[in-house]
């Protein structure tokens, strides 16, 4: 089978805290491969803890399981670190789709002076650039909560890293 087709197989998971999100357009998938035996996914969290790991492992046996394939290693690679670059052009427009604003391009920053000059956000609904941040942390920690005045919208963004 090639890595095409195993990437195919891949895209049926979807991220459960973000569902019109695939795994492969989060990034989060490093590498799949189909050796004599078993099929091995490597992954990497997009940050440490995240509780969705769990499931998205189970959901990547279930999928290859209902293609035909019985054994499944999934390899959890830490290094480098996932980052928001990561995520595809598809999948960033289907987060803005879905009414959360995505991230943009992770920029080299030294870690001090603080406080860190945050970017202005664009409203999903509108396009509008007049935004509040509201909150740090959205539903999951890796979302903000964030306010439109120009519509008076409440939406959430996926936090560049």
């Amino acid at each position: 089978m090639s890595e095409s087709e195993l990437l195919d197989i891949l895209s049926r998971v979807k991220d459960p805290e973000i569902p019109v999100v695939d795994i492969v357009g989060l990034g989060i998938v490093r590498g799949v491969s189909c050796g004599d035996s078993e099929i091995v996914v490597q992954i990497t969290p997009t940050y440490s803890g995240c509780p969705a790991m769990d499931v998205i492992r189970r959901e990547i046996v279930e999928e290859f399981q209902k293609s035909g394939y019985d054994t499944v290693r999934i390899e959890t690679v830490l290094a480098p670190p996932w980052t928001t670059d990561w995520i595809s052009e598809d999948a960033k427009t289907s987060l803005r789709e879905y009414g959360i604003a995505p991230p943009g391009p992770v920029e080299e920053e030294p870690l001090i002076p603080l406080p860190r000059r945050r970017a202005t956000i664009t409203c999903p609904f509108c396009g509008s650039q007049n935004t509040e941040r509201k909150s740090e942390f959205g539903a999951t920690a890796c979302k903000a909560l964030h306010y439109c005045h120009a519509c008076q919208q409440p939406f959430e963004h996926f936090k560049a890293f």
